[in-house]
């Protein structure tokens, strides 16, 4: 199973509560902030970038959202000394739209983001997990997150090219490395260790 995401944190919960159903796992950036030693830090950055969801609409939200997972490194003062970034700067428009029910931008993705993993359960089952992370990702929120929950595990994440949606196109507005992501994918797969 290869898993990215909030699905790698599904995926993950899925291997513990059912251990013999996944052979293999391959967890791409988990966004776990329990695992994070600056986790009360990374709850307040979630925290703004529902606050300026709420009170400025979807593209503030994702503005703030792009902000805080591109942040290199724990959350600390000069993070939150920053100005609320400008939707404009991602080629979003500033208006309102007035809507507010997405479940990203919102308090409901945080059952995602503050899943703590079941160690034990995870360490116990006999699918092969690997938590990989993307090279360009290295030092970002879910970056961080997944070097911490790989460690946790006791191993090392596996990288893969590129960054977040790495195994996505042009089609994203973020271009990965959909190639060279897959190769390393069968990769991963293909080995038996």
């Amino acid at each position: 199973m290869f898993a990215s995401s909030g699905g790698a944190v599904t995926a993950l919960a899925l291997v513990a509560a059912y251990p013999n159903d996944v052979t293999t796992l391959v967890a791409h950036e988990p966004p776990l902030i329990p695992v994070l030693p600056d986790a009360e830090a990374a709850e307040r950055a979630r925290s703004g970038v529902r606050d300026a969801y709420e009170a400025k609409g979807s593209n503030a939200g994702m503005a703030a959202f792009i902000a805080m997972t591109s942040w290199r490194g724990e959350f600390t003062d000069d993070y939150f000394a920053q100005p609320a970034p400008e939707p404009g700067v991602f080629g979003m428009p500033s208006e309102d739209d007035g809507s507010r029910d997405s479940p990203l931008l919102s308090d409901r993705s945080w059952a995602v983001t503050s899943y703590r993993p079941d160690v034990d359960a995870l360490a116990a089952a006999p699918t092969r997990i690997v938590i990989a992370v993307g090279e360009e990702s290295l030092g970002t929120f879910t970056g961080r997150a997944s070097v911490a929950t790989a460690e946790l595990l006791g191993q090392q994440a596996t990288v893969f090219p590129s960054h977040h949606g790495g195994f996505l196109g042009g089609e994203s507005g973020y271009p990965g490395q959909p190639e060279a992501f897959a190769r390393k994918l069968r990769d991963v797969l293909d080995d038996d260790t």
